[in-house]
């Protein structure tokens, strides 16, 4: 057998080359698509998008692939054979702009019953079909591929169903093929958590038939066509855990495990996908059949709409990496300060792939560090010798002698101008040309830090969000002589270690913390007035936050959230809630929160102790909390924090967890109305002082 498709554009060719001239026809017949009849009469059908670095299943490629599928039923080849012609990605999955065009249960229900025949049909082919799957395959293209008779992955290919994260589940067959293809737990798992399968937990739980290199394709293709690959058997387990009373316990599990995360009430996507299993999960086509229903009515809830909102809103932050100015990608990183903050950014880099040079003036703290991200390594389930090299790529360094080499260098040293300006001093003598300096700082201006430098232009700020491995945002922060390529580096450098840049001016707090803390001071406000700390943390729960402000503020530190709203006091003219006394003395006497073990809750072994009897609150709780921090978000939009609303709701939702199925703090404030919003403020004016003014922005209607 020859003609396998290579991924690359030589392979493709090698392909295509000898069949063009009798296929001529065929070929331009689609534009999204390529079909082509070897000399075995096997059918090549090459899924190449037009106009884009990744194939999308949208309306028109599925028409496309239904008038195919129509002419291989009329004449059969031997066998079918689906590729990619991206170099990157079998399919990333549906089209997910097009979900926006359906504003209606009914007419979601039309377009997907159309969706649902096309790959029934493809499912229906008399003929061995196989897809040979290389790059990411998600969600749509994951469920093509579960229509073909044999996958076979190519090694580094990768698998999963990311719909939950968007408010769905499968839609186009995909929870009933995958229920009938794998161990129930491990489908429902994949279906619920949205995470992706490696290849070889691909091959070992059976979504896939063969894993092999490139080379060995041909092999394996030969081996699915002639009937000799084999697909993973069902043993007596999968039949008891497809039992009624099985699936009865388990979805009861299941339900708990979910709740955890996605609260039913605001997010009723997993619940849907249990119970379609739990109705439907021992006849394959009823819930083929009902899979359409459930999922039409969760593509046009508010949820859904809000959930694909933020993903688009991931995009646009994406964006700001490509800056349109040919950068350079850095090589070797150089990190001051060991401790929490940046031994993490530098265990970070590391795994990007950067030389890391890690400098502390303790050996001991740059140890700590290097454990922490052996650790990281683990949790992200890289092989020894991976993790090997991301360890060798970290270099401690005692002497700054990494400063001399460094494509960036990142200070992460305490909140205190003296001591970062003497850093500075020290370090910006030994940078090389073109090099930039930037520093981690949380809330200090950067006009302020920038006085003293002989060459202002190459600093930056770069703030990352604790934990650093899973905070995706990154505040790039301006100041008043930053130069244009230090900016474009800074907003590249990002796109180049997996974070989001978001673009900030340097005025005091930034955008994220400036929000954040009078959301904070509030809920200590609340506590000093006899409002117990559960109920505040309950009542931010209950309006979809991950976790409430008093936890928040026992994991930030309780020493940093003083820092940053004494900064804010001092830096802006927004009046902020005053400290209680005994929070000052709290942190006097060391108990700062998490890391100290004690703070407004007792922590152990990483969690808060909190009571179970939870009294209620005032009801206008959830407003005092959250306004406060709308109000600042409005005020940051109208000075110009901030370039627009979009980037804004994208910053808060991937900094601070706000509730990302309202869509972002302005779009709800948005769907709440603006006016409505500064009634309420008024009136928390009114009752608890000048703090709750409302901004000048909801009157002029800023976006």
């Amino acid at each position: 057998m020859n003609g396998i498709i290579l991924n690359s554009l030589a392979g493709r060719e090698k392909l295509l080359g000898p069949f063009r001239e009798h296929n001529e026809q065929l070929t331009s017949a689609w534009k999204h698509w390529q079909l082509k009849l070897d000399e075995h009469k096997i059918a090549w059908l090459l899924f190449d998008c037009e106009d884009s670095d990744v194939n999308v299943l949208s309306q028109a490629v599925l028409e496309e692939l239904d008038e195919i599928v129509m002419t291989l039923q009329v004449d059969k080849p031997a066998a079918l054979v689906i590729r990619s012609a991206k170099q990157s990605n079998f399919c990333v999955g549906a089209d997910i702009k097009e979900f926006g065009q359906l504003d209606s249960v009914e007419a979601a229900h039309e377009k997907l019953e159309a969706a649902h025949g096309i790959a029934n049909r493809l499912a229906d082919l008399p003929f061995t079909t196989v897809a040979i799957v290389h790059g990411h395959c998600f969600g749509g293209g994951l469920e093509l591929a579960l229509c073909c008779d044999y996958r076979i992955g190519v090694t580094g290919s990768r698998y999963g169903f990311p719909e939950i994260l968007l408010g769905l589940h499968p839609g186009l067959g995909g929870t009933a093929r995958s229920l009938a293809l794998l161990n129930p737990v491990d489908a429902m798992t994949l279906m619920l958590t949205g995470k992706n399968l490696r290849d070889k937990q691909a091959k070992r739980q059976g979504l896939i038939d063969a894993l092999v290199p490139e080379r060995h394709l041909e092999n394996a293709l030969a081996a699915a066509i002639e009937g000799k690959l084999s697909h993973k058997k069902h043993g007596l387990t999968f039949k008891l855990l497809n039992s009624a009373p099985a699936r009865k316990l388990l979805a009861k599990k299941m339900r708990q495990q979910a709740q955890k995360k996605a609260p039913p009430q605001h997010y009723p996507a997993p619940n849907q996908l249990i119970d379609l299993w739990l109705t439907h999960g021992s006849d394959t086509q009823a819930m083929l059949h009902a899979e359409i229903d459930s999922f039409c009515q969760l593509l046009v809830s508010d949820t859904s709409r809000n959930l694909v909102r933020v993903f688009f809103l991931q995009e646009n932050l994406k964006k700001q990496a490509k800056t349109g100015t040919s950068i350079t990608p850095a090589q070797h990183v150089h990190v001051i300060g060991a401790g929490a903050m940046g031994g993490d950014i530098a265990g970070w880099c590391a795994l990007q792939g950067l030389t890391v040079t890690l400098f502390d003036m303790k050996a001991e703290i740059i140890g700590k560090a290097v454990a922490r991200t052996a650790k990281l390594c683990d949790k992200k389930h890289l092989s020894p010798a991976e993790k090997r090299a991301v360890l060798d790529r970290l270099i401690p360094d005692l002497t700054h002698s990494g400063a001399r080499h460094a494509d960036i260098v990142i200070e992460a040293v305490p909140e205190k101008i003296e001591i970062k300006r003497q850093v500075y001093s020290q370090v910006e003598p030994l940078l090389k040309d073109g090099a930039i300096l930037a520093t981690n700082t949380s809330s200090i201006p950067l006009d302020d830090l920038q006085q003293e430098l002989q060459d202002p232009s190459r600093l930056v700020g770069l703030h990352f969000f604790n934990p650093v491995s899973q905070m995706q945002l990154l505040e790039i922060v301006r100041h008043s002589k930053l130069s244009d390529i230090t900016y474009h580096t800074a907003l590249a450098f990002a796109g180049q270690i997996k974070r989001l840049p978001t673009p900030v001016t340097g005025t005091p707090g930034f955008l994220v913390n400036r929000a954040l803390t009078p959301y904070l001071l509030e809920a200590m406000v609340l506590m000093d007035e006899g409002v117990a700390p559960e109920t505040i943390d309950r009542a931010a729960e209950k309006f979809g936050m991950p976790m409430g402000p008093v936890e928040l503020a026992d994991i930030v530190g309780l020493d940093i959230c003083m820092g940053v709203a004494e900064m804010l006091n001092a830096g802006l003219e927004q009046p902020m809630p005053a400290v209680p006394q005994w929070l000052t003395d709290k942190v006097e006497k060391g108990d700062v929160g998490k890391k100290s073990g004690k703070g407004l809750y007792v922590w152990e072994k990483g969690k808060a102790k909190k009571s179970a009897n939870v009294a209620s609150g005032p009801d206008n709780l959830t407003d005092r909390l959250l306004l406060p921090m709308l109000n600042t978000c409005m005020a940051c939009l109208r000075e110009g924090v901030i370039d627009d609303a979009d980037l804004l709701d994208g910053a808060m939702i991937f900094g601070t967890g706000f509730a990302p199925f309202r869509g972002g703090p302005m779009h709800y404030s948005q769907s709440r109305g603006y006016m409505a919003i500064k009634a309420e403020l008024e009136t928390l004016a009114e009752q608890h002082g000048e703090r709750y003014t409302p901004d000048a922005g909801w009157s002029t209607e800023v976006q």
